[in-house]
């Protein structure tokens, strides 16, 4: 009997061992736990400071921090890839880090250069031509070889093209993976003036999945307009040509339509700007009425904006600011001559080669002054105050104070 006492004793002591083990896991654990929620709420109380300090600040001088030799000869075009400075001309283009250093190269003979960017990623053909170079801003991807004429590309941050291309009495869309050197395409459409309408503007979204085609044609004498979607994905796969969405507009022509992200993307008429969402079949989710002339269409992956000649009185310009769903958020007059508009997160960057102008989205003002070079370009440099203005021979990395 005291033997079986002996071993319950035992028993009993292990089993209040381990519940107490298992208590101490369990408040180590809750500590931890509580431990990173105070962390995490610390580290976002601090973003949301530094985020309102910054809305709220405001500049009066800018220096200069670093200075990179570059060279954009005369006929040359220098445009932001990402981050990184792309130089392109009739002979070739190159690309050159936010450091200076020339990253590669790509030599050719073009009479009429035609460049299109998502993200990364950078598509070069030659109107009327038969030749297309993708690259990236690490390295050149492939060589796109068409077996006609090509009148527009579009391409995608992951590489894919399309390419618009000239037949004898139909206009063809042909989809190739710019990623390697090819001929093949992997997709093949045509369009006519009497089925779909003329192709007037091709954008592709950032993965390649999905295509967004403006058609321009004829009805019974009255003008119309088609937004339409092709999507290569699974779900596209389940409908004729891959043919997923679209929409109709009389009485007006859209000649400009553009993916922002994966999800969103507009299109701007004569008469209105119109936005899609959707990351299967994109459905119209807002339009909004124009009625002035449009000068400029600028946008990055949640604004688009529009710069008009102000008629108000007010200035000599006015921008207006919209989200990726449609949304007005700002108006901004400015009255200064402009070579760019970039948008950089919530940053409105106005600029001509001698004066700079930052904006909030909003329209607050956070700088307004000169530059101490020319600019050919400016990019934003991974700061909501630090920038790289591109100028004929130099490259400076520029500091609000």
């Amino acid at each position: 009997m005291a033997i079986i006492d002996f071993f319950k004793e035992r028993e009993k002591r292990q089993l209040d061992t381990d519940i107490d083990y298992r208590e101490r896991i369990r408040a180590h654990k809750l500590s931890v736990f509580f431990k990173t929620v105070a962390v995490c709420a610390v580290i976002i109380t601090i973003l949301v400071v530094m985020n309102a300090l910054w809305k709220s600040k405001t500049f009066t001088d800018l220096s200069v921090q670093e200075s990179y030799p570059v060279s954009v000869v005369t006929g040359a075009t220098a445009r932001n890839l990402n981050g990184y400075l792309l130089i392109s001309s009739k002979d070739g283009a190159s690309c050159i880090d936010d450091k200076g250093k020339a990253i590669w190269n790509q030599s050719f003979e073009m009479q009429s250069p035609i460049v299109a960017t998502c993200g990364s990623t950078v598509a070069i053909g030659d109107y009327n031509g038969r030749t297309i170079y993708v690259a990236n801003k690490e390295r050149i991807l492939g060589t796109v070889k068409t077996n006609l004429p090509i009148r527009s590309i579009a391409v995608s941050d992951n590489g894919v093209v399309a390419a618009v291309l000239d037949d004898t009495d139909v206009v063809r869309i042909y989809i190739y993976d710019g990623n390697k050197d090819t001929s093949d395409p992997i997709v093949q459409a045509k369009a006519t003036m009497n089925k779909s309408g003329y192709p007037i503007s091709v954008s592709i979204s950032p993965n390649g999945k999905i295509m967004m085609v403006s058609y321009f044609y004829v009805d019974s004498g009255n003008m119309k307009s088609s937004v339409a979607f092709y999507n290569f994905g699974e779900v596209g796969s389940n409908e004729a040509d891959n043919y997923v969405s679209g929409y109709d507009y009389v009485d007006s022509v859209i000649p400009y339509v553009k993916f922002m992200d994966a999800d969103s993307s507009f299109g701007v008429s004569n008469d209105r700007i119109v936005f899609f969402n959707g990351k299967e079949k994109p459905v119209n989710v807002a339009s909004a009425l124009i009625d002035s002339e449009v000068m400029g269409v600028y946008n990055n992956e949640e604004y688009v904006g529009l710069v008009y000649g102000d008629t108000t009185g007010t200035a000599l310009y006015k921008l207006d600011v919209y989200n990726s769903m449609g949304n007005l958020v700002g108006n901004i007059f400015f009255n200064m001559d402009y070579l760019d508009v970039v948008f950089y997160k919530d940053q409105v960057i106005i600029y001509n080669d001698n004066e700079i102008r930052i904006m909030t989205v909003k329209g607050n003002q956070k700088f307004a002054g000169m530059l101490s070079e020319s600019a050919n370009l400016i990019i934003p440099n991974n700061s909501v105050y630090r920038y790289l203005v591109v100028g004929n021979q130099n490259m400076d990395l520029i500091e609000l104070n």
